[in-house]
């Protein structure tokens, strides 16, 4: 039996849109109160979720959204798809000099938008790449489908020696955008923002040197089979016809149960013994001799530096940190990527690590893990090994020209003006 490849992630990029495109909370209920489809209540509804929502003055929306009146249409969509997908490869091809034509594997998940052609296809297309390209398109996988991209692409690169896969990831909010009136749709216009990323990864062995991590583990969780899993994150028409994307109240159980699934199945790859036994010895305390004990959960800073979790909201991120007993400095990049650019979807836990990068953090030898959430209900995992100590001066991303200007302090209730 063959040893597996190795997988460098050679460099990534983030997508920063232009100041045009930024919306303060103040703009956001403007502009929902100019849309003239919402009643009263549910404006104030909105205004009360985005004032407890951790998202700060400078998330990004698209063009078609901030207009008066919005004009949410397949071109516009497009449009902001392009400027998304080709701003994060412009960046990382520059970053990397890498050519279009030496790309092998290509995937792109991006959950609410899938025209025809694809958006992989629209890639192919604007850069040219070749012929025989394995290209990819992931719809309808939910927040957490970055890392099944990232997982799909170790795969491939097992099987395809000296390739390199092109990974992105992101979301398209111009014709996803919800102009009803039920509640539990509403939250996502609150949360949504703006963004993607563009992952390089190699299974060279001459890219090692140049890379910034290895990939040493993805583990993937799939809660489909459970209905009330299946459906607590669902797009559907609301009573009047108007397509939305409903969150349900279980959802944040639904994700702890997630959640502890995959640590379940990822724990023993990267915990220390003790930790292990620790858990053991409980787990069967519990189940067989049926004593009245908590479940122990192990501790997870023993095995990693840093943690990326999606940012999909202030209430994920507290259960979280509350739940693996994370402190402040490990939470800092998903709240302040929450608080900066407001929940990315699937490329939040990019910018995660950039911030990371940016702040000086990464030193070799490093593991970060990144944990995401998803419709399905799913929940996966990666883990990085730093390969080299990342130096903030030498690094371009969309945190280093304001990276001193964070933490900052993000209060539970942020008033909005009127």
């Amino acid at each position: 039996m063959k040893r597996p490849k190795k997988v460098y992630l050679v460099d990534f990029s983030c997508y920063k849109p232009e100041d045009a495109r930024i919306v303060t909370r103040e703009i956001f209920m403007d502009r929902s109160t100019q849309a003239g489809t919402f009643t009263e209540e549910n404006l104030a509804f909105q205004k009360k979720i985005l004032e407890r929502s951790g998202l700060g003055q400078k998330t990004y929306f698209p063009e078609a959204v901030l207009q008066v009146p919005p004009n949410p249409c397949m071109a516009e969509a497009r449009k902001e798809a392009e400027m998304v997908m080709y701003g994060a490869i412009d960046d990382l091809l520059a970053k990397t000099g890498v050519k279009p034509k030496d790309i092998g594997i290509l995937i792109v998940n991006c959950s609410l938008f899938c025209p025809t052609p694809s958006l992989s296809s629209m890639i192919v297309n604007h850069y040219k790449l070749r012929g025989n390209i394995m290209s990819y398109n992931l719809g309808g996988m939910g927040c957490s489908a970055g890392l099944i991209s990232i997982d799909l692409a170790k795969q491939l690169l097992q099987v395809n020696p000296n390739s390199y896969a092109l990974v992105v990831s992101m979301e398209n909010i111009t014709l996803n955008w919800y102009f009803g009136n039920n509640r539990s749709m509403l939250v996502s216009n609150c949360l949504f923002r703006m963004g993607g990323a563009a992952v390089l990864l190699s299974n060279k062995s001459s890219d090692r040197r140049r890379s910034k991590y290895q990939l040493i583990h993805t583990v993937r969780t799939h809660k489909g089979a459970d209905d009330k899993c299946y459906s607590c994150v669902f797009q559907e028409e609301d009573e009047n016809k108007k397509i939305g994307v409903a969150l349900s109240k279980d959802l944040m159980a639904v994700a702890g149960e997630a959640l502890k699934t995959n640590i379940t199945t990822l724990g023993p790859l990267v915990l220390p013994m003790s930790e292990q036994l620790l858990f053991f010895a409980t787990l069967v305390a519990r189940k067989v001799f049926q004593m009245k004990i908590k479940p122990y959960i192990p501790d997870f800073k023993l095995a990693f530096e840093h943690f990326c979790i999606h940012a999909g909201g202030r209430a994920v991120l507290d259960e979280i940190e509350k739940n693996l007993n994370l402190t402040d400095w490990h939470m800092e990049p998903s709240r302040m990527t929450l608080n900066r650019f407001g929940n990315t979807s699937s490329s939040s836990l990019w910018y995660e690590l950039a911030y990371s990068e940016a702040k000086g953090r990464i030193r070799k030898g490093d593991r970060s893990w990144q944990i995401a959430f998803g419709s399905g209900f799913k929940c996966n995992s990666a883990v990085w090994k730093a390969l080299k100590t990342i130096d903030p001066a030498k690094e371009k991303n969309p945190w280093s020209d304001e990276i001193n200007e964070f933490p900052v302090h993000v209060p539970k209730i942020e008033k909005i003006g009127s």
